[in-house]
């Protein structure tokens, strides 16, 4: 410890520490570094690093958009000169994120707003400083202490008062480092396979509807069911289609009864978000009109977002809601499962071509019936059909459910994480 520590009894003590630990100052222990404002016209492709505000964070450096110096005013930047495995923190923004810089960063210097907490003496380790300062409460201390509108700016001398807890010896801090990276080592291994559950997912999906709608899914059904693979047909999508229509454009209502009428909002990846209903008053000619009903299929028309335009939901039930303008209710042909067609709109064939026929203007991205005329797929009978959404239904719920477990554990991680810290500088590992 350095000269003229503040004593513990001078610290509010946010909880009490194991015997022999003690409470200090961040700034006791550490120096406080500023940045230079650096110049964004002299920077050049190599040189120098320059690191910012959007490099540092929580708990990494990222490569995001490199900044560089020339070589030459390294002798003008020597007190902003990093070094490997300084501790670098976000001082504006998004404050208190903090990381150690690698070597392959280096050479390197700090930018304005970026702090560095350069260690006082040899008695103190800086992952294990690192690694209290990446608690969920220092984020919150850091945000709730900040100031500004536009963006949060940060204290250094708040920051140099904030409290942190020393075991008696640098062994100890060590001790206490590398147990917290050996569990850490542990959960991201898990949280890699998880990852690739969660990343994989849309992939395989995909590929699933490829097999699903090229007939391979239904091959073998075929073959034991006696139906010829002449049976599937190639069909306009507009050919399957019985009656397209816009939803309503009134936005409220003082006559009739009271009825949910779905906007963009409720239209979701897969099925319809209910959680922000909408109810306007419809007069029975507007019930009439614009009701839907069980094995309706609805359809985003307009969105300010490509990947949005010409999503398809299945309706499943007889409540009687509407829908809005920004949305077609789609019936299909008899010979056509509603079902399957929705299927369809998932896949990657049906996706690129509405994307290269839809009609943008001022923002908006909009598919018509007429947009839809040219786009083609392969339609089996229907007991064909049926037969695909039933091995759909069950294999994508499958890989559903193995996303939502996986996600599960990513979130479990990040709380295991988080109560691992908590414990470590209680003393309790």
């Amino acid at each position: 410890m350095t000269k003229g520590n503040i004593e513990q009894t001078e610290i509010e003590a946010p909880y009490e520490l194991p015997e022999g630990w003690k409470w200090c100052r961040l700034g006791e222990v550490v120096e406080v570094l500023n940045g230079y404002a650096f110049k964004s016209e002299n920077y050049v492709h190599r040189g120098i690093r320059v690191i910012r505000i959007t490099n540092v964070q929580d708990g990494y450096i990222e490569d995001l958009k490199p900044c560089f110096y020339p070589k030459e005013y390294s002798n003008d930047l020597s007190q902003y000169t990093l070094y490997e495995n300084d501790l670098l923190i976000s001082l504006t923004g998004n404050v208190g994120r903090v990381a150690l810089l690698p070597k392959n960063f280096l050479p390197a210097a700090l930018n304005q707003r970026v702090g560095c907490l350069r260690e006082k003496n040899n008695q103190i380790s800086k992952k294990y400083i690192a690694y209290y300062l990446r608690q969920h409460k220092f984020l919150s201390d850091c945000i709730k202490s900040s100031k500004g509108t536009a963006q949060l700016n940060m204290s250094t001398e708040w920051l140099k008062r904030y409290p942190i807890p020393l075991p008696p010896t640098l062994a100890e801090q060590e001790r206490i480092v590398n147990r917290i990276e050996s569990m850490f080592s542990k959960l991201d291994e898990a949280k890699e396979k998880a990852l690739n559950v969660v990343d994989s997912f849309e992939t395989r999906k995909a590929a699933i509807l490829h097999q699903a709608f090229t007939g391979e899914l239904t091959a073998k059904w075929r073959k034991e069911n006696g139906v010829s693979d002449d049976s599937r047909e190639e069909k306009r999508f507009d050919s399957c289609i019985a009656k397209m229509q816009n939803g309503l454009s009134k936005r409220s209502g003082t006559d009739g009864e009271e009825t949910v009428v779905l906007r963009l909002a409720n239209i979701g990846e897969n099925d319809f978000d209910v959680s922000d209903l909408r109810t306007i008053k419809l007069t029975p000619k507007e019930l009439e009109n614009y009701s839907l009903t069980k094995n309706d299929v609805v359809m985003i028309r307009v969105n300010g977002s490509k990947t949005n335009v010409g999503r398809q939901i299945l309706v499943k039930n007889d409540d009687g809601w509407s829908f809005c303008d920004h949305i077609i209710r789609i019936t299909f042909e008899s010979f056509c499962l509603p079902n399957y067609m929705v299927y369809f709109s998932n896949t990657k064939e049906y996706k690129d071509y509405v994307e290269d026929n839809m009609v943008s203007s001022a923002g908006q991205n909009t598919i018509s019936r007429k947009g839809l005329s040219n786009l083609t797929l392969t339609l089996p009978s229907l007991p064909e059909q049926q037969e695909i959404v039933r091995i759909l239904d069950t294999v994508l719920d499958k890989e559903s459910r193995a996303k939502e477990a996986a996600q599960t554990v990513l979130d479990q991680i990040v709380l295991l994480k988080k109560s691992i810290l908590a414990r470590a500088f209680r003393g309790e590992l």
